[in-house]
């Protein structure tokens, strides 16, 4: 199974070489498990999780644009009210 991220190493764009030292063998071992399970190489998992990684924004943006939002106004009515919902 491929996903569409694993499809942009396949068309062309600049690539390096990244190498990793002293992973312990026990984390080897649970990602090539993962990457099998997904029917992939060990090294095309860690490139999907690798462009997974750079792909998220850092938390101080995250924050920030939190921090920007106007607050959200509520009663205690409202969070009983929300449990509730929950609940049926």
């Amino acid at each position: 199974m491929r996903s569409a991220c694993m499809a942009t190493y396949t068309s062309g764009v600049d690539t390096t070489v990244v190498q990793v030292r002293d992973v312990p063998v026990n984390v080897v071992a649970a990602l090539k498990a993962r990457a099998e399970a997904r029917g992939v190489s060990l090294a095309a998992f860690l490139r999907e999780l690798l462009a997974s990684e750079a792909a998220m924004p850092p938390i101080e943006d995250v924050m920030a644009s939190i921090a920007s939002r106007d607050p959200v106004s509520y009663t205690v009515e409202d969070l009983r009210s929300f449990i509730d919902d929950e609940r049926r």
